[in-house]
């Protein structure tokens, strides 16, 4: 399978290109109270110049369906990151309204119940992949902090099933090949391992952590073959 690599949290149409020019998947704008908060006005003059292919996924924490809906026209998002418990009914609505063509990523913070919370999530048609990510007493993402791979391996990774998981939470140049040889995600996702300070990237740690990335990808590849 082909990795999804998204590089979150950009504030600025430079970060994005650079996100893009390094062989990213996706990038994220967030829209949550946050040092790296964009707005929709923003968002809106960053997306037309950034190149089609490329997937901009907003990121929303206890936002209703109007904020949401309101900023995906606005911002000419592509996806949308439920980044928090959000009630069915909320991507079910997203759904209704933009189709299949609005990728709909919904959260899982890794903890023992979390195995529990991605079957829940599973039977849900309108979630395209999970999230899964750290959380802080402070900070619901961009914790910079990873969480045990061996064991979200086997209760979470190893169990998931058909869905798409995407591995966040403390990732970095130096240790995503490990994370991606270890969980085997569909997925992964990045903020504060590519930056220079909270809400700036860091050229040479995006270009760095999607090169490793890929080579984890490749690796993975190679071993899939074989086996």
């Amino acid at each position: 399978m082909s990795l999804w690599i998204k590089i979150c949290a950009n504030t600025s149409l430079a970060d994005a290109e650079l996100a893009a020019e390094a062989g990213a998947d996706a990038v994220g704008f967030v829209f949550a109270p946050s040092p790296r908060r964009v707005t929709p006005e923003q968002v809106a003059e960053i997306a037309p110049q950034l190149p089609e292919a490329l997937e901009k996924i907003g990121v929303f924490v206890d936002a209703a369906f109007e904020e949401i809906a309101a900023t995906v026209e606005a911002a000419a998002l592509t996806g949308v990151q439920l980044h928090w418990a959000a009630p069915p009914a909320l991507p079910a609505a997203l759904r209704a309204r933009f189709g299949a063509k609005l990728r709909i990523l919904g959260l899982v913070h890794f903890d023992p119940a979390a195995g529990e919370r991605i079957a829940e999530i599973t039977g849900d048609t309108n979630i395209d992949a999970i999230l899964v990510d750290s959380r802080t007493a402070a900070a619901v993402g961009g914790t910079g902090r990873a969480y045990d791979w061996d064991a979200a391996r086997r209760s979470i990774f190893g169990a998931a099933g058909p869905m798409k998981l995407v591995a966040a939470g403390g990732l970095t140049p130096e240790n995503v090949a490990e994370a991606i040889a270890t969980l085997n995600p569909w997925g992964v996702d990045v903020v504060s391992g590519v930056e220079s300070t909270p809400g700036i990237k860091h050229p040479a740690k995006v270009r760095a952590f999607v090169a490793n990335a890929r080579a984890a990808e490749s690796a993975r590849s190679t071993r899939e073959l074989g086996s």
